[in-house]
């Protein structure tokens, strides 16, 4: 889930389902969904507060979760505008 706040529109909360295994994340985060380059790792949560955004331009992220053996399959991408 990402939500981005009309009365900032470089902000947005982006919140995930926790995987039992997982000890980190990452989030994928882009302008263009076939090009998301920026990649943030998030360790023991399942939210982040991402202030890095054009107020102009739509953002689409994808998630992985991590641990021991591995990534997991990347999750759909989501787009906020």
């Amino acid at each position: 889930m990402v939500l981005r706040t009309e009365k900032d529109k470089r902000s947005a909360w982006i919140r995930w389902i926790t995987n039992d295994d997982a000890f980190a994340y990452n989030i994928y985060i882009g302008t263009d969904p076939d090009k998301l380059y920026n990649c943030i790792m998030i360790y023991g949560a399942n939210e982040y507060w991402y202030k890095g955004m054009d107020k102009e331009k739509p953002y689409y992220f994808r998630i992985e979760a991590l641990n021991e053996n591995g990534q997991s399959k990347l999750s759909d991408i989501i787009k906020a505008e």
